[in-house]
């Protein structure tokens, strides 16, 4: 709650797939984890050149498998598999989006789908995203997905036919592919890339003084100076 650095964080921003923070946010809150989910049609073909996790149309899996495809291996179909099941349509669950973000403040955000899928009227801002995800991380099962490196989902196919996918996550730092700064303890976070927001990271760290920090990066040029700019942020400022 103490602002150590920043740099633009009111201008109007695309979020890509930092916006699943949100979503994953309101389904750990509001939804019962333990529900079965049977994936439509339009979940499993959620838009072009999206990251998906692998779901198939008449998918039987858990919402907390969900959870963990949305988190890690950055699913829109998993997105649009717990927005229809939670609200009965992205459109709908867009407008509890909407809703819960300026409960906590972000009044400066539009969101119009829950994956970060590119339109125009999908939009945030550093600090709208930094209320979001510090009450996401308020939230024991949150922190619990993103401190996963990876995750096994088992579940069933439209005829019933057992699967089982392995999901990875995409924050290098939990992957162990990029080292964390001296001092810092990284507990997880979420990337979100595409053309208009480049690349994208929000991050929940722990200093040396174990206290909390969030920092948090978007429209970086390349994935490899996303992590050198989050690195050089934590060493000079989270201390």
């Amino acid at each position: 709650q103490e602002v150590m650095y920043n740099q633009n964080i009111f201008e109007k921003l695309y979020p890509a797939s930092t916006t699943k923070v949100l979503t994953a946010y309101i389904i750990i809150r509001y939804a019962n984890l333990d529900d079965m989910v049977t994936v439509s049609e339009n979940a499993a073909k959620p838009g072009e050149s999206s990251s998906v996790c692998g779901l198939n149309t008449g998918d039987q899996i858990s919402v907390n498998d969900l959870l963990y495809g949305l988190m890690l291996e950055s699913g829109n179909d998993a997105a649009v598999a717990l927005a229809e099941y939670y609200s009965g349509s992205v459109e709908a669950f867009a407008k509890v989006m909407n809703d819960e973000a300026k409960k906590l403040g972000a009044t400066k955000s539009n969101f119009v789908n829950p994956s970060g899928y590119p339109d125009d009227n999908h939009y945030t801002t550093i600090y709208d995203m930094y209320l979001i995800f510090a009450q996401a991380i308020s939230l024991e099962k949150f922190t619990e997905v993103i401190n996963s490196a990876e995750y096994t989902a088992n579940y069933k196919d439209a005829n019933g036919t057992a699967v089982t996918k392995e999901w990875k996550n995409t924050c290098k730092y939990i992957l162990d592919s990029q080292e964390v700064p001296t001092g810092f303890t990284v507990v997880g976070g979420k990337t979100g890339t595409t053309n208009a927001a480049g690349y994208c990271l929000v991050l929940y760290s722990l200093n040396e003084k174990n206290e909390r920090i969030i920092s948090i990066i978007y429209k970086a040029d390349a994935r490899s100076n996303l992590y050198l700019y989050m690195s050089e942020i934590l060493s000079g400022f989270g201390k």
